[in-house]
Parts: structure tokens; C-alpha cells; sequence
């Protein structure tokens, strides 16, 4: 075990020195902002601080800085002393990979346990970057005691994983989207933002008086859209969706309607996009705390889905994973344990899924169930249980018993765990783009991206 021990005053001499090494990397400043408050654009943006060389010389400057105090706390003195005063000069950048190396060294001892310390910190070169004094107050007894572990800690930006599915899709050409009922200047907004990125081109739907008027408060060209004018929303729902089965449109895009307004059209089965595939939703989702994104399966269609449901429920989100490029997709069948247990049916469908998928009624993914959600996404609750599996603590798709369980749990996921979600429909001729008024413009973006990447992917099965 690491021990960590101090230097009361009676055994500093003049002359002690220690030192402290450390590179400085992205997250080192991302942290170090979170902490202290400084975001000024000279530290935190690499395009206003120059392509390669952050130039922050106060802010990367007090990140070297933190480096003596370190050693102040823990080498010498160490643990008990206090800090009294430290003047510092920051005479050069300390920049992104640099290595500084913090020492201290003991230039004075006073009465009252006062210690002065002459402070330096140097870079990979040996060129000076801060140097100073420290004035300390010495313990006066000794410590010895176990190190502590270093904390664990990670800065995460939103939706990373999204937005390199945006950048992924901005590659090929936009595809054309039919936009349900767009009479809101959200649904509008989420429209130019897709367009931004060379996602969509759009087909505006619905009344056009409305649309005008919505296009005005958001700001949006109208000369960039089609407009199809439809009197109201459900006969905009059925205008779309004819459109799609007549193959003029790639996608639909939910605007300011009900969602069984959409659907009612969709699966209406002699004018509608019915497939011999059962319809279902799947969230796409980026979540700060997992290892990759995570596939939410159904949230929001399919209320009480039997087997034969789920079954498709599955395949549409192995699909979709395969689509956006997990070759081969891990699927955790939620239930409440993780055993079969005969009075809780979610389990014995799981079990039931399980054998579907060694027959090949399922294809392209790794299944797994019943598995309780900590085994599904935690490797350390996996082995706890004793749970031997590809899929446990792994998984890519988490297919919900029911609509309500994983409603409650995707948006858990997003208010509770910062998680940024990416909703679509499938198994339709088309894919759907389902958004609601509580996601932001990232979300209904990355759900762009993520309709037209499924798109393509049908179209010529494979890796993007």
C-alpha cells in the first residue's frame, strides 16, 4: 500500500526540495475549468486561441501552478501544512502536451514554523514557465498514513457520439424528408438545423398560411422547401405518408401534430407504409456515464408488445445499430431479475427471444435474457451475479418488457444521467423521425442523421 508522509518543521532543513511532473492534456483543462469558472475563449477555444498552440498563460498557467501546491500538500511539508502566501510570475505558455515539472525548495525557516519555498515550474525543454515563492506553516507533528486514491473524474461534451453521427451522414447527399404539419417555429428550427448539415432537403407539409407564419418567427427561408398545402393536420399526415408509399419521399419528420395523428396514417393498412415488419421506436442515445452509445427499445409505440412483437421490436434495432456501425450488436432483454421466473412473463419471453435468435428468427446481433439493467451495462454488477455473457455489462440495444418501463427509463437517462437521445421509427417503407417539444436542436439534428444513415444503409446493406 502507497504511504504518504509529511515533513514537520523540526526536520525541514534549507536546501529540501521535491518535485511533481505532469502533462497537460484537453480533459486537464476541461476539468480545470469545471472547477474554477474560467472559460475565457483564450484557454478553452482552440479556434480563438490559434489551431495547435494554446496561448493561455494565466489559465493553463494557474493549472501549472495547482501542480506546486500539490507538492506543498503531500511531499513537502505534506499533509498538515498550511498555506499562508505564494506569489508566482508566469513568464511563458504552458501549452497543450506540454510536460511541466513543479519543484520546491526550501529557502528560509522562520519563527512560528514559517516556511519560505522558492517555487519553479519548467517544461519538457527545461525552459522556466512559473516561478515564485510559498510561504507555508509547517505541522509540527508527524503523519504517516495511506495515500489516498486519486478521484476518479471525466468532463464530457453532450452528445459527442451524436455529432459524429452527423458528421458521419453530412457525407452523402441530403436526403428528402417530408415534414408533417411544420406550423411551429421549433419544428422549423430543427429543420434548418438538419439542413445546415446537409442531412435533409424538405418538403413542408400542411396549412401553408400557418407554415408562413411559423417560417417567419423562426427566421427560415421558405424559398429552400417545398410546400405541400394541406388544410389540416391529419389530412397532412395522409399527405405525406402518400407521397412516401409513391416514392417521392425518403423520410418523414413528425412536426407540430400528435404522434398518433403520424402514425395512424402510417400504419393505415390499405393507404399506408406497413411492412410484413412489426412497427417500432428506438432511441438513440448518448450517455455520459456508458462506454459507447446505447440503442432504448420501444419508448414510445408499442404499449404491450407479445413475443412475435418483440421479435421485430429486436430486429429493428439491430438494424438500425448495424446501420450506424456496430457490426454486430449486444441485445440486453430487460426484465426485474435475472433468472426466468414463470410468474414474470418479461422473462420468459426473454428466455424465449434468446432461443428465437439460435434458431435464426433473430439475425445480426448477440442476445441476451432476462437480464436486470445493472447486469445489462455493468461489467462489475455482471460478475457480481455471476453472470458469464457476451451481452452482460456490455450492451448495445436495451430492449424494454413494455412501453412504460422503457419511456421511464429513457428519459431517466436523459434528465438524471445528461444522456442526449436520437428517436426514429422503423419498419415502415420509411424511416420516421420522432421528436417531441422537450428535445433540443442536437437531438433533432443527430435524429436526421441518424433517419438518412438508416436510409442508405438499406440501400446498400453494409458498412458505411
Amino acid at each position: 500500500m502507497q504511504m504518504i508522509e509529511n515533513r514537520p518543521f523540526d526536520e525541514i532543513s534549507v536546501g529540501d526540495a521535491a518535485t511533481a511532473s505532469h502533462v497537460l492534456t484537453a480533459e486537464d483543462i476541461d476539468l480545470f475549468a469545471a472547477i474554477s469558472g474560467d472559460i475565457n475563449p483564450a484557454h478553452m477555444d482552440a479556434e480563438y486561441a490559434g489551431a495547435t498552440i494554446f496561448e493561455g498563460v494565466i489559465g493553463h498557467g494557474m493549472w501549472g501552478a495547482s501542480l506546486i501546491s500539490a507538492v506543498l500538500g503531500t511531499e513537502l511539508p505534506g499533509p498538515g501544512a498550511i498555506y499562508l502566501s505564494q506569489t508566482l510570475k508566469f513568464k511563458r505558455p504552458v501549452r497543450l502536451g506540454d510536460r511541466v515539472t513543479a519543484e520546491v525548495r526550501v529557502r528560509e525557516k522562520r519563527d512560528g514554523r514559517r516556511v519560505v519555498l522558492d517555487c519553479e515550474c519548467r517544461n519538457q525543454d527545461g525552459a522556466v514557465v512559473i516561478s515564485g515563492e510559498a510561504v507555508v506553516l509547517a505541522p509540527d507533528q508527524k503523519i504517516r498514513r495511506p495515500a489516498a486514491a486519486r478521484p476518479e473524474a471525466f468532463v464530457h461534451e453532450n452528445g459527442v457520439r451524436l455529432k459524429a453521427l452527423i458528421q458521419q451522414a453530412r457525407e452523402r447527399p441530403p436526403v428528402r424528408a417530408g415534414v408533417v404539419h411544420p406550423v411551429n417555429a421549433l419544428t422549423l428550427e430543427g429543420v434548418a438545423g438538419a439542413m445546415a448539415e446537409n442531412l435533409l432537403t424538405p418538403t413542408l407539409i400542411g396549412p401553408r398560411a400557418k407554415i408562413e407564419a411559423a417560417a417567419q418567427e423562426a427566421g427560415f427561408d421558405l424559398s429552400s422547401a417545398d410546400i405541400v398545402d394541406a388544410p389540416h393536420s391529419h389530412a397532412a399526415a395522409d399527405a405525406a405518408v402518400a407521397l412516401a408509399r409513391e416514392g417521392g419521399l425518403d423520410v418523414l419528420m413528425k412536426g407540430a401534430l400528435h404522434t398518433d395523428e403520424v402514425m395512424g396514417a402510417v400504419v393505415a393498412r390499405a393507404t399506408g407504409l406497413r411492412t410484413e415488419r412489426r412497427i417500432s421506436h428506438v432511441y438513440v442515445m448518448d450517455t455520459p456515464a456508458y462506454e459507447k452509445m446505447i440503442f432504448m427499445t420501444d419508448a414510445a409505440i408499442n404499449i404491450a408488445p407479445d413475443l412475435e412483437s418483440k421479435r421485430d421490436i429486436i430486429q429493428n434495432a439491430i438494424d438500425l445499430a448495424r446501420a450506424l456501425g456496430v457490426e454486430r450488436p449486444k441485445v440486453a432483454i430487460l426484465s426485474a431479475v435475472e433468472t426466468v421466473y414463470p410468474k414474470l412473463q418479461s422473462t420468459i419471453d426473454a428466455a424465449a427471444l434468446c432461443k428465437m435468435a439460435d434458431r435464426g428468427q433473430i439475425s445480426g446481433g448477440v442476445l441476451d435474457g432476462p437480464l436486470a439493467f445493472d447486469n445489462a451495462i455493468s461489467p462489475a454488477a455482471a460478475a457480481a451475479k455471476g453472470i458469464a455473457s457476451p451481452v452482460a455489462g456490455h450492451a448495445d440495444i436495451l430492449l424494454a418488457p413494455d412501453l412504460e418501463a422503457g419511456n421511464m427509463l429513457a428519459k431517466q437517462l436523459d434528465y438524471l444521467a445528461g444522456a442526449v437521445a436520437a428517436g426514429v421509427v422503423l419498419g415502415a417503407r420509411v424511416p420516421i423521425i420522432l421528436t417531441s417539444r422537450a428535445e433540443g436542436r442536437l437531438a433533432r439534428t443527430a435524429a436526421s442523421a441518424v433517419a438518412k444513415l438508416y436510409h442508405y444503409h438499406r440501400q446498400a446493406p453494409g458498412p458505411l
